[in-house]
């Protein structure tokens, strides 16, 4: 892997004045700063539906401030205290994770309903009708998420018979209903996390975590210790390799190769699927490398080949977990067949995506190595 940090960057080797630590601290700064700005701009946005989208950006920016912050705290741990990281970081992850839960079930939604309509045929299930308001203001309307199909435009067709179409009489039948069934679910989830977001916002716990990083906007505790940036962010980056190599990647090479389409559907297989668990630590990684970069070279050096992977991997997850909700929508006690045979197509497409998403990685990934061996 690239050992050419020292290269190109002026870290130095220490924590003091004009060296890495001072690198380091002026990102953590930054992030820090960002932070508070979400953080007012969160609290200064009104409950109109203009307010409420504002809110809903500056939620997703203190989150993306909050996760490069607890990712900084990790790789460059060394370089800082290590009882005040200790301490901060497990607090960043609690709020990122929490803060990113709404907006989860909102894109799964889509994804979902979006592949039904797309599997299912126009002429069978019409696409959701748009919606004028934001999202937040279209949730706060939805009460408790009781909104039916046909309100958010869903409509309830006959049902054509199969010479009509080329869609299969079961899916034709069955979309209509698995897409109610699944807004139902998901938006009821997703009224939950928002209530539990807005929770966090007022709770003691969260005031703690704001109070550590104005504290860090404006001091950061440094340790002392000798350490070098590209170094440390060398290790991220062998951590990668390290879980890149333990991939499937020659099985990824083939695009749908449909070794997962077995998962998901037992009724015993409750936890994630297995084969998913080394590409979201693969992610997990990549992310921390990508932020490592970000301290030693900035924001506007992306390598785009590292932000294609890294997409591919997002990709990934949200099919997974797509593919989740459909398995878990699909073991509803009392449905129909054809509602459960829907979604059980629809499990099967979201995990042709997961499939779909590796390889892409697996492209983009043997594209970084071949540069670097250059």
């Amino acid at each position: 892997m690239a050992q050419q940090h020292h290269e190109m960057t002026d870290t130095g080797t220490g924590a003091g004045p004009g060296t890495g630590g001072e690198a380091l601290a002026g990102y953590l700064q930054d992030q820090a700063t960002e932070f508070l700005r979400s953080l007012r701009l969160h609290r200064e946005s009104s409950t109109d539906a203009q307010g409420a989208e504002e809110s809903l950006e500056a939620a997703r920016s203190l989150r993306r401030a909050a996760r490069r912050i607890g990712a900084t705290l990790h790789t460059f741990r060394p370089l800082l205290d290590a009882e005040w990281a200790s301490s901060l970081r497990p607090e960043l992850a609690w709020l990122s994770g929490t803060l990113g839960q709404e907006h989860a079930y909102a894109t799964r939604l889509d994804r979902l309903l979006e592949a039904l309509h797309r599997l299912s045929g126009p002429s069978q299930v019409p696409a959701p009708a748009p919606d004028p308001r934001p999202a937040s203001a279209a949730l706060a309307a939805s009460g408790a998420g009781g909104r039916t199909a046909r309100q958010n435009g869903w409509a309830q067709p006959p049902v054509p018979s199969a010479a009509d179409s080329g869609t299969p009489r079961g899916l034709a039948v069955g979309a209509a209903k698995a897409a109610a069934l699944l807004e139902r679910q998901l938006t009821l989830a997703r009224t939950r996390a928002h209530s539990t977001a807005l929770q966090a916002f007022g709770s003691s716990r969260f005031h703690a975590v704001a109070d550590h990083v104005a504290v860090l906007a404006s001091e950061v505790p440094l340790s002392g210790t000798a350490e070098d940036l590209g170094f440390l962010a060398d290790q991220a980056e062998a951590a990668l390799a390290e879980a890149v190599a333990a991939l499937p990647l020659g099985q990824a090479g083939h695009p749908y190769n449909a070794g997962a389409l077995s998962h998901g559907l037992a009724p015993t297989d409750t936890a994630p699927d297995a084969q998913d668990a080394p590409w979201l630590k693969v992610r997990s990684l990549l992310r921390l490398y990508r932020y490592a970069q970000e301290v030693l070279l900035g924001h506007d050096r992306h390598d785009p080949r590292i932000a294609d992977a890294s997409h591919a991997l997002n990709v990934h997850r949200e099919a997974a977990a797509a593919a989740a909700a459909a398995a878990h929508a699909a073991r509803t006690p009392r449905i129909a067949p054809a509602t459960a045979y829907a979604l059980g197509v629809l499990h099967a497409d979201q995990r042709h995506e997961v499939e779909a998403a590796r390889f892409v990685f697996q492209r983009a990934w043997l594209r970084e190595e071949t540069r670097r061996t250059r």
